[in-house]
């Protein structure tokens, strides 16, 4: 009983440091996944859920996640390790491509066959991966231009396949029955001359982030538009051919929370899945409940977003989505889980968990002048509504002018690091919360190891984030001043982890990280 007791305390304790109240409930609640996975597409075979995303610029990418409930995803695959070899996608040559590498996906299964298409404007090339097994691959790629905005892949009863694609004018193209390109000859045309129409008539965004149904013989598109001085809009259309004529209305018009498509549960209930920006964090999925009257979907409880769903209760996105990490490998495991994605395409050569065992090794290959050019950060998403990363790091092997530790990656980011400067170390505090890099604080260091947290609070869209260190592990300090997260279009991601070691100086030094933890909770 008093260890019950003990227990009880502790768990009331942690709920009030965060500020986050117990919530009683046994249903789901939105968002869904309060974490950046955007422009999902979905699929259900069977009784399991399947979803595709956008990670950008991070490698590996085109993610898959699995789900039994609709509501508790995890992590299982990625469609690719490295969707191309440039310079933008390599940064090397003072090149990147932050905000672009591959965008939407569209995941379909198809004769036994799982599908999932992305576009690049980066290599402006269209991409269709397909596999046999969609937890293991392996995947086959085959890639041609142009890059098919927004694309939906759409297999139909007669056996042609299609791609329809675009913003605001929506066209049709035809596909190979092997999907190897455009069908020479095939169907190649406008379908919807102004998607955006039915929700406004000039300027705004276009309709786009197509995805397409066909049920019960009548075809079903859903776009997004954003018409000026409005919200994010979810327009729906429908069609009794293809090609068309199509018929328009507005879907949806709620908290902003549009974008994405519908899936059907094994029961024969209808859910819409979709998802709203929400500041710093990132783009966070939502679902809503669809009812059919006249042949329409019809979103949402009376128009509205519910905060609760008569699903399975969330459970924690750790370890499904993000998780903590001690770079302890058995033999067979990966080098690296799921969870993490490198910043741009890494440098196989510098990094390494075997060379000492337990432990991450970024080894420095060449001189950079910043954070957000140098190579072979390795990133893992941040998480609502709180957030903590902690990692401890050896720094007695890093070279005159090497720079190392943890920070908070956008274009705005912030940082805990130890710096060397005539071969004298530093903990260093830097904040680009308004817009450009400033040392805010500097410690002298003397001993060879150090421990770095950063916390973030999305709470009520604060999008602040706090930066701490210790000499021990046990005491933590405060370090610098807070970092004011901004969502940036340029990068069009939420707020990522980062370890990272960069060199300015002279190359061949390296720093070990021993772990990296990731908590759903924050201190005072």
């Amino acid at each position: 009983m008093k260890n019950y007791i003990i227990g009880i305390v502790a768990v009331m304790l942690a709920l009030f440091s965060t500020g986050i109240k117990a919530q009683h409930t046994h249903k789901a609640h939105n968002p869904i996944i309060y974490a950046d996975v955007p422009d999902m597409s979905m699929i259900r075979v069977g009784n399991t859920y399947y979803m595709s995303s956008t990670t950008m610029h991070f490698s590996p990418g085109l993610p898959i996640m699995q789900s039994k409930d609709l509501v508790n995803w995890k992590l299982i695959n990625y469609a690719y390790d490295t969707l191309a070899n440039t310079d933008a996608l390599n940064l090397t040559h003072g090149k990147s491509t932050y905000g672009r590498g591959s965008w939407a996906s569209s995941l379909r299964y198809h004769n036994g066959v799982y599908y999932v298409t992305t576009f690049s404007q980066t290599t402006n090339k269209t991409y269709i991966y397909s596999t046999k097994n969609i937890e293991k691959g392996p995947w086959k790629r085959v890639s041609f231009g142009p890059a098919y905005h927004d694309h939906s892949l759409f297999f139909d009863d007669d056996g042609k396949v299609y791609l329809l694609y675009g913003s605001g004018k929506l066209s049709l193209v035809q596909l190979n029955a092997d999907l190897s390109g455009p069908k020479e000859g095939g169907i190649r045309q406008v379908v919807i001359e102004n998607a955006s129409l039915p929700s406004q008539r000039h300027g705004g965004l276009g309709a786009e982030g197509s995805q397409l149904y066909k049920i019960k013989g009548k075809y079903y598109l859903f776009n997004i538009t954003w018409p000026p001085g409005g919200m994010r809009t979810v327009v729906i259309h429908r069609a009794n051919k293809i090609t068309g004529p199509w018929e328009g209305k507005i879907g949806f018009q709620d908290k902003g929370v549009a974008q994405g498509g519908l899936i059907e549960k094994q029961d024969g209930t209808w859910y819409a899945y979709l998802f709203r920006d929400y500041g710093a964090v990132g783009r966070v999925p939502y679902l809503v409940p669809v009812k059919w009257e006249d042949g329409w979907p019809v979103l949402g409880v009376d128009g509205k977003v519910p905060d609760e769903l008569d699903l399975p209760a969330n459970k924690s996105l750790i370890p499904g989505i993000v998780a903590s990490d001690e770079f302890s490998r058995k033999k067979g495991d990966a080098p690296l889980p799921l969870v993490w994605q490198w910043n741009h395409n890494p440098d196989n050569h510098l990094w390494s968990v075997t060379e000492r065992k337990g432990f991450l090794r970024l080894k420095t290959g060449r001189i950079d002048t910043s954070f957000l050019l140098a190579r072979n950060s390795l990133t893992q998403r941040t998480i609502g509504p709180v957030c903590s990363g902690i990692t401890s790091v050896d720094v007695s092997h890093m070279k005159n002018g090497d720079i190392a530790g943890l920070a908070l990656l956008q274009k705005d980011y912030g940082m805990v690091e130890v710096k060397v400067n005539a071969n004298n170390k530093s903990i260093v505090m830097v904040n680009a919360g308004k817009g450009k890099p400033e040392e805010v604080a500097n410690i002298p260091l003397t001993q060879t190891k150090v421990f770095f947290k950063a916390q973030c609070d999305f709470r009520d869209k604060k999008d602040t984030a706090s930066f701490f260190y210790s000499l021990d592990g046990k005491k933590w300090l405060s370090i610098g001043t807070p970092l004011k997260m901004l969502y940036t279009i340029p990068q069009f991601i939420g707020y990522r982890f980062t370890l990272f070691n960069y060199a300015t100086k002279e190359t061949g030094g390296f720093v070990d990280f021993d772990y990296f933890h990731i908590l759903n909770t924050i201190s005072l």
